[in-house]
């Protein structure tokens, strides 16, 4: 049982020491934060022009007697 345990914690160690290592594993959440903040701002940019286009067209006067 004893030995079960030791290679359970060397290779629990050995797998922590080689996360500690890898220095890129942290960028991968920052690039998906920035990814989704740039979409969301590309969405309401979108729908921002989209309603004064809409309030626009709306305003104009075709002159059908109406």
């Amino acid at each position: 049982m004893l030995h079960h345990i030791r290679i359970l914690w060397e290779l629990t160690h050995a797998r922590v020491a080689l996360l500690r290592a890898d220095p890129e594993r942290g960028e991968i959440t920052t690039t998906v934060i920035v990814t989704a903040l740039m979409a969301i701002a590309a969405i309401a940019i979108i729908a921002i022009i989209v309603a004064k286009l809409t309030a626009k067209a709306n305003s104009i006067d075709l002159g059908l007697g109406g």
